[in-house]
């Protein structure tokens, strides 16, 4: 039988205390790291046709790990984001459950122990628990067809309704001293006069495109100050400097009218399984669905509550620069399409 010698026994003995130490520092080390995680993902519904993955919203998220665990919610468009500090040593898998009263209990695992890994995008896929195919009182079920949907966009309209020309003069006499009178030469050496003109465009108009000009005489020696009319809008004004005889001046400009304008529109959902999609602009008011109910025509208009006697509706907001609204109906027990 193979024995060791006095020294290399001992040596063997060092050589173990020193891993176990190793061990029990880096157990140590790990056990007071606590590092933040962040999960994040998609929750949709489950099915092989994946244009009826849809978001389901308000499912509970929850991270655990050990005692530790962590709660979040998926929002309209399914997208969750749950957070946590726990220790994440290589290897470590951590328990991803969601629920959702409407889709069976779905457990995920999730591994936080490697960089990479807390980057990933979870996608859970819920099943959805089944709902009776005849209603509970036993009638069959109503036809809804012919769905259209109509909104109204409020725009505003701008109308050139005609224009306006005036003249006015500046009365002065050249050649007089001024003397340091209230209104001088631009040079400060002749007496000025000054000359002016207001307008209203009345309510609701205003006024563009303005254009101010000496016509009749001496109108090298006039000043036009446009301060008053450069903007446009419904009052305006211009003032002329003359220090020289008496100058005329011509005004002109174009009449705008503005209005709010209530446009109806209609558009046509997209239909996947018991499920009807549509997009409407972030201007959009009065959301309102056409409809027939087992042939008889209805209009269901669709309020802050999004209330529907024959669908569940929710909304979201995209993320794009035009904020659009996406709705999406799922028919109640007791309808088809």
């Amino acid at each position: 039988m193979f024995q060791l010698s006095g020294k290399r026994f001992v040596a063997a003995i060092v050589f173990a205390l020193v891993l176990v130490s190793a061990g029990v520092f880096l157990l140590i080390r790990h056990g007071s790291n606590l590092t933040s995680i962040t999960v994040q993902g998609v929750v949709l519904r489950q099915d092989n046709d994946v244009r009826k993955q849809l978001p389901v919203d308000h499912a509970m998220v929850a991270i655990t790990a050990g005692d530790t665990k962590s709660v979040a919610y998926s929002d309209a468009s399914g997208y969750f984001k749950v957070n946590m500090r726990t220790v994440a040593w290589p290897g470590r898998i951590l328990n991803l459950a969601f629920q959702q009263s409407d889709y069976e209990p779905l457990n995920m695992r999730v591994s936080v122990g490697f960089r990479s890994s807390r980057y990933r995008i979870y996608i859970a896929r819920m099943t959805q628990r089944a709902t009776p195919s005849i209603p509970a009182n036993g009638k069959p079920s109503s036809l809804v067809s012919n769905l259209r949907i109509r909104y109204v966009v409020n725009a505003k309209s701008e109308d050139n309704i005609g224009s306006i020309v005036r003249t006015f003069q500046a009365v002065n006499q050249g050649n007089v001293a001024c003397n340091g009178q209230s209104l001088c030469s631009p040079d400060g050496r002749w007496k000025a006069a000054n000359g002016a003109i207001s307008l209203d465009a009345g309510k609701g108009n205003e006024f563009r495109n303005i254009r101010v000009a000496c016509i009749a005489g001496p109108c090298p020696f006039t000043k036009i100050d446009a301060s008053g009319y450069v903007n446009g809008g419904r009052n305006i004004s211009a003032t002329v400097l003359d220090w020289s005889d008496t100058a005329t001046f011509l005004i002109e400009a174009e009449v705008y009218h503005s209005a709010i304008n209530s446009n109806v529109h209609h558009l046509f959902p997209v239909f996947f399984g018991s499920t009807l999609n549509f997009s409407l602009p972030s201007t959009e008011e009065g959301v309102s669905i056409e409809a027939k109910i087992d042939g008889t025509p209805m209009v269901f208009p669709l309020g802050p509550d999004l209330y529907l006697s024959w669908a569940t509706c929710a909304t979201r907001e995209t993320e794009d620069a035009e904020k659009s609204t996406v709705y999406r109906c799922e028919l109640k027990p007791g309808y088809h399409f």
